[in-house]
């Protein structure tokens, strides 16, 4: 990966920018003012990142295309799964790489076919979860722009079609 200061994005293997930890991105309305808390303190914290996957995965349950994808019953372990990686991208607790290493989204993906229908799937039920929490609009915003980007980026089939 190639990094660039002046743009603080990183570039992935495919050339794709991506963002270095959005903390470090997010600011107050007040640039010369130091912010007094991280994007992941500022949404809630835990109880924000536990309610949103908890939301997604109520659809995913129900989902006839990307449920196939996750092979356990009980998709309580592949929730918190998510909530750890979310909570720790967005600036909380480094939980998921303590517990898990890094998170190689490409390669932890690599083994299902994720193609457009299965990104705007996974896409519908993150909008639903998120429009559960309720974030400020600078911040759904700010979080939808990172959830469309990582969708696009999981797509590995042929069939790929940018949103």
């Amino acid at each position: 990966m190639a990094s660039s200061k002046e743009t603080n994005t990183v570039t992935a293997d495919s050339g794709a920018p991506v963002p270095l930890r959005p903390v470090q991105q997010f600011a107050s309305a007040q640039a010369t003012q130091a912010p007094t808390e991280n994007f992941y303190e500022a949404v809630g914290g835990s109880e924000t990142f536990r309610r949103l996957t908890e939301a997604f995965y109520e659809g995913v349950a129900q989902d006839p295309v990307i449920r196939p994808m996750y092979p356990e019953e009980d998709l309580g372990p592949a929730a918190e799964r998510l909530q750890l990686f979310l909570e720790q991208y967005w600036g909380g607790p480094r939980t998921y790489s303590q517990e898990r290493g890094h998170p190689r989204l490409r390669m932890r993906h690599a083994p299902y076919v994720i193609g457009a229908a299965e990104r705007d799937a996974w896409l519908k039920h993150m909008r639903h979860a998120m429009d559960v929490v309720e974030l400020s609009p600078e911040h759904d915003r700010i979080m939808w722009d990172y959830m469309v980007r990582a969708a696009n980026f999981m797509v590995n089939s042929s069939e790929l079609t940018m949103k």
